[in-house]
């Protein structure tokens, strides 16, 4: 059925137009057809680039550890799991690598989920509802958004990483319970959360802290063990005021994600929580590959140290350029590197530029980040090596040759 076959009346006829719209504002989305190379390349629609756009950080991805792990799990359980996991989808393997993730993050217990956006979609709704408060931090993840809506608790969102507006707001709640939820590393500005300053407040207001370790498992803290482990509260110093998100397709380089913290807190969850209650688990061979991750992690502080150098070379190139082009690098010591450019059309304009040189750095527009500040967001890897970081700068600087402002002396 073709829309001129619709009534004219009909709200679907407008669906065009919108269309239309999204592209004059340079918000149009388009998908690539990808697939994985050597290194920091993959095949981009047929042609080899260096993509600086993964959120594989220690690029375990394709680490023959977790292939060979996820190939004996696929003979072992098959490829589904047949089931959710309250009636016959929560495998040996799965129930192994709950135990393990418990372990690696130092907290008392852990549940594993299928998906990171389902995770926090549907844990939110199991903690409050009707009658009680969250504060969710301005900047934090479109999940976390959702799952604030969904609960139908009132929400107060406070300005980004404001611990003063947030302590004003939780001193003057009537919610039944409250809850103050948060990334721990911010997705489009790469910056890390007041953990600490968190935890005090929601221990003062007698609140639950939900932190979403998206981008820090693997990443930060010692043996990559994440964000709480980063700042010294886990294990003995864990706080039961605190429930750990963390995604499993991002440093850990396969798929899923968990959550982890007090005993009755996790039970609860796994009880209330309607996307692990009514979904099809997920795989035993994914928990295979994660056990294998897991491992892979623990043993990566030459990863993580050679990450590390290859993010503060990067920010030194990036200095100069940024100041002569009035673009701003966004402070962080993570593998999200923010170069807020301003407008959708130039962000746009520097992704094609580089795209041209083979090599891709996403232009990331509204709703994703605010009105404004379009960006690149270079995302980098252990996968990355000290040539890669110098062609994607001299790339950048070709680049921005081409637009107004350019400064040669840049």
């Amino acid at each position: 059925m073709a829309m001129k076959d619709l009534a004219p009346d009909s709200w679907l006829q407008e669906l065009p137009r919108q269309l239309q719209a999204l592209h004059d504002q340079h918000l149009l989305r388009t998908r690539r057809r990808v697939a994985p190379r050597q290194g920091a390349h993959i095949t981009v629609d047929g042609e080899t680039m260096l993509q600086f756009c993964s959120n594989d950080y220690l690029g375990l991805a394709r680490h023959p550890a977790l292939i060979e792990a996820a190939r004996q799990g696929a003979l072992e359980f098959g490829v589904g799991s047949g089931g959710s996991p309250m009636v016959s989808g929560h495998s040996t393997a799965n129930a192994e690598l709950e135990t393990a993730l418990s372990s690696y993050v130092q907290l008392p217990r852990a549940l594993y989920f299928y998906a990171g956006f389902a995770t926090n979609a549907s844990v939110i709704p199991a903690l409050v509802g009707e009658g009680d408060e969250i504060f969710s931090d301005a900047l934090n993840h479109a999940s976390l958004i959702d799952g604030c809506r969904l609960s139908r608790a009132s929400i107060r969102r406070y300005p980004h990483a404001d611990l003063a507006a947030l302590e004003r707001l939780l001193a003057a709640s009537a919610g039944r319970r409250k809850l103050v939820v948060s990334d721990a590393v911010y997705s489009m500005d790469g910056d890390v959360a007041d953990i600490p300053g968190l935890l005090a407040l929601c221990e003062r207001h007698d609140a639950l802290l939900m932190l979403d370790d998206a981008h820090g498992l693997g990443v930060r803290g010692p043996q990559g063990r994440g964000s709480l482990a980063a700042v010294g509260l886990t294990g003995a110093h864990a706080s039961p005021r605190l429930l750990y998100m963390g995604t499993l397709g991002k440093a850990a380089g396969v798929a899923g994600a968990f959550v982890a913290g007090s005993a009755p807190l996790v039970e609860w969850l796994l009880q209330r929580t309607r996307s692990y209650t009514f979904a099809t688990a997920a795989p035993g061979l994914l928990a295979r590959a994660l056990l294998a991750s897991l491992a892979a992690m623990e043993q990566s502080d030459s990863l993580r140290s050679h990450l590390q150098a290859r993010i503060a070379q990067l920010r030194a190139g990036l200095a100069p350029l940024s100041a002569a082009m009035g673009w701003r690098l966004l402070p962080s010591e993570t593998p999200i590197q923010a170069l807020v450019i301003g407008d959708n059309a130039t962000a746009l304009q520097l992704m094609a530029a580089l795209s041209r040189q083979a090599i891709w750095v996403p232009a990331i527009r509204p709703p994703t980040v605010p009105a404004g500040t379009a960006r690149l967001r270079i995302a980098l890897s252990a996968c990355h090596t000290s040539e890669d970081i110098e062609r994607l700068l001299q790339a950048l600087k070709a680049a921005a040759g081409v637009l107004p402002g350019w400064h040669e002396e840049a």
